[in-house]
Order: structure tokens, then C-alpha cells, then sequence
């Protein structure tokens, strides 16, 4: 009984975010801000399937990328960041991994309220880089319950200009 209070009470605390995916119509997980315009989603960072336990800031700055997740109860050995075909990053979790144990109840003790939400046991997160994300420099640290995935910028291609000479005949 009590998984299944756990589920239904995961479930609507992630009620909010399932209304905004569905509000966006197009299956992105993006903040109000972005499909209003004034958030920093112009750079085709794009959150990709039905992702999910796992907030996510993105931060840009002029030589990388910055993906920070909360993820409490994880250790840095239960999450993976990897690059799939097509420049897309995922950071995922281990099955079963982050499950917050809850003590046993000794002699007399009882619990008289729970209000700390447990950890989600898993998560993935997908997101397509845009064509200036370095796949090849891409790095990950895991403290204090927060993954921070850094993917560095590749420089502009250089522009040549070419002279042509101009005969007037």
C-alpha cells in the first residue's frame, strides 16, 4: 500500500511539468519562459523523448554548455552521461539506483509525519546539441546530490574572403 501512495504522490508532484509538456505540444520539455520568448532557447538545445525525474538548468556561456541536475540520493557510479548518434547527450540513471531507505521503526519510535519526498529511483534525460556542441569535450562531476555535465563550444569557423578580379571590357 504504501508504494502505491509513493507512486501516486511522485505522479503529482510531477503533475505541474506534465501540464506544461502538454501545453507545448510538441513533446518538449520547456519552461513557460521559453515558449514565450524570454528564455534562452535559441541555440536548439531541445529536450527529446518523455524524459523525467530529474530537473534540469542549461546555462550558456561563451565557451560551453552547462547541464545541472538535481539528483539527490545518487552516487556519481549510478549515473551515466553519454553522446548517441546524432549529437543528442543522455544522462541517465542506473535501474534502481538513488532509492532513498527509509529506517526501520525501533522498539517504541514511530513516525509521526513524512514529509521528505524520496528520490526518484531512476531517471533519463535526453537533449540534442546544437552544431556548435563539442562531442569530443564533454565532461561530468557528481557532488552533494548535483550532476554537472559540460560540454564545451567549438570555435566559429573561420570565414575566408576570396578577391575576384574584375575585367571591364
Amino acid at each position: 500500500m504504501t508504494e502505491l501512495f509513493d507512486t501516486a504522490m511522485t505522479s503529482l508532484l510531477h503533475l505541474p511539468e506534465v501540464i506544461d509538456r502538454l501545453a507545448a505540444g510538441d513533446g518538449n520539455r520547456r519552461s513557460a519562459a521559453d515558449r514565450a520568448g524570454h528564455g534562452h532557447g535559441h541555440h536548439g538545445i531541445n529536450g527529446i523523448g518523455v524524459g523525467g525525474g530529474a530537473a534540469v538548468d542549461i546555462v550558456e556561456t561563451p565557451g560551453e554548455y552547462a547541464f545541472v541536475l538535481d539528483v539527490p540520493g545518487f552516487s556519481k557510479s549510478d549515473i551515466q552521461v553519454t553522446v548517441e548518434e546524432d549529437r543528442v547527450l543522455v544522462m541517465k540513471s542506473s535501474n534502481g539506483a538513488g532509492k532513498r531507505k527509509r529506517e526501520e521503526e525501533e522498539g517504541e519510535c514511530r513516525y509521526i509525519r513524512l514529509e521528505r519526498r524520496a528520490a526518484p529511483r531512476s531517471f533519463v534525460r535526453k537533449f540534442r546539441l546544437p552544431e556548435d556542441a563539442d562531442t569530443g569535450g564533454i565532461s561530468a562531476r557528481c557532488e552533494n546530490g548535483v550532476l554537472t555535465v559540460t560540454v564545451r563550444k567549438q570555435p566559429p569557423p573561420d570565414k575566408k574572403t576570396k578577391s575576384v578580379q574584375v575585367t571591364i571590357a
